[in-house]
């Protein structure tokens, strides 16, 4: 991921496809650990280590960062395994000039960096940022709309495993995942895995509690007409009823999307392979829209490891996508805008910048989940909530 750009989902499916389960989900701790860690576990190396990592070869910086990772936040692996397998990653990779260095700076590691890591300070943005393994800009953020205190436990959720949990898809009969029903979302089940039969059979959809609330938050009914502009994978669109018009910019996305509409037996969708920017004439007049944008993604980075290092707002086309809904959205009808991030730019100060009428009623469908600063507003907050990061707004149409 860090040399040559991938991305850590993919290359992980594809590195541990030989994998049993139990040594699919340790490599996977490892390596999305690693990746999320990674800012912090380079401080300390370096630190103790006595060497920057820029100039070791890339095989030793990734054995180092992995057996740090165990080191510093994994429990029940002993640190000799730890230190004796980083110095065999090396070996296996031909570097044997390297192999004494690892071993000694893989020793080092295994005295002090549990405690150096413990001790490293979070009073400030760039600290916290550090001690947590964040770009100091999302540290940032996070103090200036939330405060100091929020801050440093959004930073600490969001470097914890993310909820597992499911919505279970009520248009296909069939025994769902044994798990627990949530309290306050009809469909949403909590389970200890994900089963991928039920996902194949179309009888459950993998979607964060968060997720869910956006969808819920559409509200209509089968006779009205509604609008999807930033459709795939399709978890909200399948929520929604009506006559749904489904939109994907781009055309993997829109296939996968059509096979999860097919697979989850949505028959009231149409999807439609299209810029949402320049969508046909002929697709205007909806009762609803929802305008689930691109943003930067930092309400769901605990799920996506390595989404914080390329993490970027994305305001202006956010502003355009639900000013491109309200040209296609009858007069008095709805537009529903959210975005899974934490940041004012991409979520309340759009809205503003929108100049819509905010429909309020959201703050009492959904009370829990009002917006700190904005009650008018949804928000989902990993260290409150226990779900993914959701901005959610009503607005209607003059």
């Amino acid at each position: 991921m860090f040399d040559n750009g991938a991305y850590a989902d993919r290359a992980l499916a594809s590195a541990a496809a030989g994998l049993d389960q139990r040594d699919r989900a340790l490599a996977q701790q490892l390596a999305y650990g690693t990746v999320q860690r990674v800012r912090t576990l380079d401080h300390a190396i370096e630190t103790i280590g006595g060497r920057p990592l820029r100039k070791l070869d890339p095989p030793v910086r990734a054995a180092l960062r992995l057996g740090a990772y165990q080191l510093a936040f994994l429990e029940g692996i002993p640190a000799r395994a730890a230190v004796d397998e980083s110095v065999e990653l090396v070996r296996d990779a031909g570097l044997e000039r390297a192999v004494g260095f690892t071993n000694a700076v893989m020793r080092r590691l295994a005295e002090q960096v549990r405690s150096y890591v413990e001790a490293l300070p979070e009073g400030t943005p760039h600290d916290a940022a550090l001690c947590h393994s964040y770009p100091d800009w999302v540290a940032e953020t996070w103090w200036r709309d939330f405060g100091a205190q929020d801050a440093r436990a959004l930073l600490r959720a969001q470097n914890e495993p993310p909820e597992t949990v499911v919505r279970v898809n009520r248009r296909r009969a069939g025994t769902a995942a044994p798990g627990r029903p949530d309290a306050e979302l009809p469909d949403a089940l909590h389970v200890e895995t994900v089963d991928r039969r039920a996902v194949d059979e179309g009888l459950v959809w993998p979607q964060s509690r968060g997720s869910q609330l956006a969808g819920l938050a559409v509200g209509s009914t089968p006779d009205e007409r509604v609008l999807d502009l930033c459709a795939a994978p399709g978890g909200k669109a399948t929520q929604i009823a009506g006559n749904v018009v489904a939109v994907e910019k781009h055309a993997g996305r829109a296939r996968e999307l059509r096979a999860n509409v097919e697979r989850l037996g949505a028959a009231n969708i149409s999807v439609v392979h299209a810029d949402a920017l320049r969508l046909p004439a002929e697709l205007t007049v909806f009762d609803r829209a929802l305008v689930d944008a691109p943003c930067s993604g930092l309400g769901v980075l605990a799920a996506r490891p390595d989404l914080r290092w390329r993490a970027r707002p994305l305001p202006d086309l956010q502003l355009a996508l639900v000013r491109a809904a309200a040209a296609r959205v009858r007069p008095g009808g709805l537009i529903v805008y959210s975005v899974c991030t934490l940041n004012r730019d991409e979520n309340e100060a759009v809205v503003d910048a929108a100049g819509l009428d905010v429909d309020d009623s959201l703050a009492a469908e959904w009370p829990r989940y009002r917006h700190p600063r904005r009650p008018e507003f949804l928000l989902t907050l990993p260290h409150l909530h226990r779900t993914s990061g959701f901005f959610i707004a009503r607005l209607r149409v003059p």
